[in-house]
């Protein structure tokens, strides 16, 4: 049998409430996992989730992120409206605001293969395609982690952005796609910390107006198409 995710929209929500909430569903499948190791014989078989929103606008630094990448202080961020987190994922800084769909599996790796990397690679298909969709070619850029368009031009723009935590094969934190986004909070960090390259949005792309319901409907389709998973 497939694995089966269960799938909930969350709207526009606070970016720390968001968080505590992965936490509780990574901490609790996690735990189950560790009961199961200590009593085989009565084992639990924990559950996979697909978590979609957006954010009010925030900035937020992963583990192996630089301070300095952030270009506001205090009193300018309060300026811009924005918020800003050291999180506990990988990566280095990045922007969430209305208009970017963020995605958060969790998902225990278990049910489906135990390899980061191929993980990481599955969430950047399933993107990929779901920009096709659009006519918007996408591609992957060597040795760095997302989905870009033009990557391997001087005019590269990244449209979606990738950042992860994985503990005893359990995702939380995930993708950010820029939809309709207000690229101008970009040029309040170094995004990811590459200050080479551009970053896009669909809408930037294609010049008209984009459902972002239309967006989330490709995109949870082609995450159950690339993982092999059906959506509960």
């Amino acid at each position: 049998m497939n694995p089966k995710v269960i799938y909930e929209d969350l709207g526009l929500i606070d970016f720390k409430e968001a968080w505590d909430y992965q936490t509780q569903l990574f901490d609790a499948t996690i735990a189950i996992k560790m009961d199961n190791r200590r009593d085989e014989n009565n084992k639990i078989i924990t559950s996979n989730y697909l978590l979609f929103c957006e954010h009010p606008h925030v900035f937020t630094l992963g583990k192996s992120g630089k301070e300095t990448h952030l270009l506001l202080n205090e009193n300018s961020l309060k300026a811009r409206g924005a918020t800003y987190y050291k999180i506990n994922r990988g990566g280095d800084i990045t922007y969430h605001g209305p208009g970017q769909l963020v995605a958060y599996p969790i998902f225990d790796l278990d049910h489906f293969f135990t390899d980061i990397h191929k993980y990481l690679r599955f969430l950047e298909e399933a993107v990929i395609r779901t920009l096709a969709e659009y006519d918007i070619i996408a591609e992957r850029v060597e040795g760095l982690t997302g989905v870009w368009v033009d990557g391997t031009k001087p005019t590269a723009r990244k449209i979606c952005a990738m950042g992860v935590k994985c503990s005893r094969w359990v995702t939380m934190h995930g993708i950010a796609l820029n939809v309709k986004s207000d690229l101008s909070y970009f040029k309040n960090i170094v995004p990811c910390g590459i200050n080479d390259k551009a970053v896009t949005s669909i809408q930037n792309e294609l010049g008209k107006e984009i459902d972002m319901n239309d967006v989330k409907q490709k995109l949870k389709i082609n995450l159950s198409k690339v993982f092999n998973y059906e959506n509960v």
